[in-house]
């Protein structure tokens, strides 16, 4: 059966449909965000309840669903999936509450601090009723910051903090926010340009305060963590065995065994490093990976100059593949064949891809938030980073999943999943498109694995330091330093994006080594189902098999595909 044909089957909704649909609803009046995420109606000028009252809602919630789920009975394998997917997660926000993560939610990357700023992108900016909703979300701005201080002041009252190397990072980022060149000030003095039309007087007045409201707020919150938080808060980067399996197991949706986990990175970085040397052999005959690197940066035909030819040379791939590859090796749906790459208005770094919205008005989009002061960028290192985030990668994957909404609730298609499900297979899409023929230029490949490369280390040193291993070269255990020249030694990245990189592993424990482990069990399933086929397996098959599922834990995905 065709993707086409899944999508105009109607499966008849069930009761575990229902509940999972419900939840969708819930989750999108306590946070707003989520209707604004997947693009459907909702107080999309509002914002979620950060304060603790507001935590204590959403979990009684999650309780309260999976008591339905409890007694609930599957009538055929979709179900069975969504019963055990959401049962897993919700049981897992519930432990997570237990253990207090809440109250010390502050990191450089994925808390608060960033998501209060960050859905201000997926807004819809083109008319002036949209702008007219962004003034009334930048007007309630302050109202959730002071929820999420009220929050980190009750992880002081109680010894549940962050790390001061995160309070001290984002103190910069709340800055530089709040300052009078800052985000909120361009964001909304943009507008009309965005808008495409005048704007009445009073809508701008509106868009000025809200601005100045929002500015006001972040530096309060600047303010709080410096003269209140970062005092209580922790010395210790490293969380410690117990709160970093639980993170684990949120980020891949699966228990591992972190020890055997650890020394599987140290022996896969090897094997990294031997398949990157032979390869700046073909680039150069003897030559070291750095030699070889130097040749390619060296390069003009493979250099970017500014973030607009970086931004047209993404799109100009991205676009490529899709269309070579709807044509040769998977069923893309015209709905999916739209991808924009976008550069993001912020500059802390990191490229991410964020899902169309349900009805594919807002396409799926790859944003690369440039750091200041980067201006050149290397082909060789980015062309698998598009495959990466686009087709065959994040946006392939995700992007079938809300296509195929004849099949799958609205939680399966837009909510569903971890990290380790995305992430690990857009790592697998990466070693496939070598397989299919992308990336024979060793340039490109050598990009590839250099990225691979990268992702081995940080299984090592995120798990290293988490959960105080020796260091590799037994001179004592991981501290940030050591883990800083570790990576510096294992990627090739300008300081800025490396201490980036550092940082976030820091403070998102678990998060970086769900793409490589993610990737292992992927092809830990691919093999086994393989084995089980014989002769009768197909990896098309074995593909779209996999993708219908949707987004899952990998748990979950290991059982719907073996079992």
């Amino acid at each position: 059966m065709t993707n086409a044909d899944a999508n105009s089957t109607e499966r008849t909704a069930t009761a575990i449909d229902a509940i999972a649909e419900e939840w969708v609803t819930t989750l999108a009046d306590l946070n707003p965000d989520v209707a604004i995420w997947i693009g459907i109606p909702g107080r999309h000028g509002e914002f979620a309840d950060l304060s603790p009252a507001g935590h204590e809602q959403r979990i009684h919630a999650a309780k309260r669903v999976l008591a339905q789920l409890e007694q609930a009975r599957p009538v055929d394998e979709v179900d069975e999936v969504t019963l055990a997917d959401l049962t897993a997660e919700l049981r897992l926000d519930v432990e997570e509450s237990e253990a207090g993560l809440f109250k010390r939610d502050l990191n450089v990357i994925a808390s608060p601090a960033q998501g209060i700023r960050d859905t201000f992108d997926l807004m819809p900016h083109a008319s002036e009723s949209d702008w007219d909703t962004i003034a009334t979300r930048l007007s309630n701005l302050p109202g959730a910051v002071d929820g999420y201080i009220e929050t980190l002041r009750l992880g002081i009252s109680d010894g549940t903090t962050p790390a001061k190397r995160q309070v001290r990072e984002v103190i910069a980022q709340a800055r530089k926010h709040a300052a009078a060149d800052g985000f909120f000030y361009a964001f909304t003095q943009n507008a009309e340009a965005e808008a495409g039309q005048p704007l009445p007087a009073s809508l701008r007045a509106d868009l000025e305060r809200g601005a100045a409201a929002s500015a006001e707020a972040y530096q309060k919150l600047a303010g709080f963590l410096e003269n209140e938080l970062d005092a209580a808060a922790t010395d210790d980067d490293a969380v410690g065995r117990d709160l970093y399996a639980l993170q684990s197991r949120r980020f891949l949706g699966a228990t591992i065994d972190l020890d055997e986990t650890y020394e599987w990175g140290i022996e896969e970085l090897a094997r990294m490093v031997e398949e990157q040397t032979a390869i700046a052999g073909e680039i150069k005959p003897g030559a070291s990976v750095a030699e070889a690197i130097a040749v390619l940066d060296a390069d003009e035909a493979r250099t970017l100059r500014g973030t607009d030819e970086l931004q047209r040379w993404m799109q100009r791939l991205s676009d490529k593949a899709v269309d070579e590859l709807s044509r040769t090796h998977f069923d893309i749906p015209d709905q999916v064949k739209q991808l924009e790459c976008m550069i993001a208005p912020t500059t802390e770094g990191g490229i991410y891809y964020t899902s169309p919205s349900d009805d594919f008005a807002r396409a799926g989009r790859m944003w690369w938030s440039v750091p200041e002061g980067v201006t050149e960028f290397n082909t060789w290192r980015e062309t698998t980073t598009v495959y990466h985030e686009g087709v065959p990668g994040h946006h392939l994957q995700l992007g079938q999943a809300v296509y195929n909404r004849a099949m799958l609730n609205t939680w399966r298609r837009q909510l569903a999943g971890t990290s380790g499900h995305a992430e690990g297979w857009a790592l697998y899409a990466e070693r496939l498109m070598q397989d299919l023929g992308y990336l024979d230029d060793p340039g490109d490949r050598l990009g590839m694995l250099d990225g691979q490369r990268m992702r081995a280390a940080r299984v090592v040193l995120d798990i290293g330091v988490h959960l105080g291993k020796p260091r590799l070269d037994g001179t004592g255990t991981w501290d940030y330093d050591y883990a800083f020249e570790f990576l510096k030694q294992n990627v090739n990245m300008n300081e800025p994006f490396v201490r980036f990189e550092v940082n976030r592993y820091f403070g998102w424990p678990g998060q970086a080594p769900a793409y490589k482990v993610g990737q292992r069990i992927w092809e830990q399933i691919r093999d086994e189902y393989q084995r089980r086929e014989g002769d009768q397996f197909s990896i098309k098959e074995f593909h779209k098999k996999a993708l219908d599922l949707g987004g899952v834990g990998l748990d979950t995905l290991k059982s719907a595909l073996l079992n």
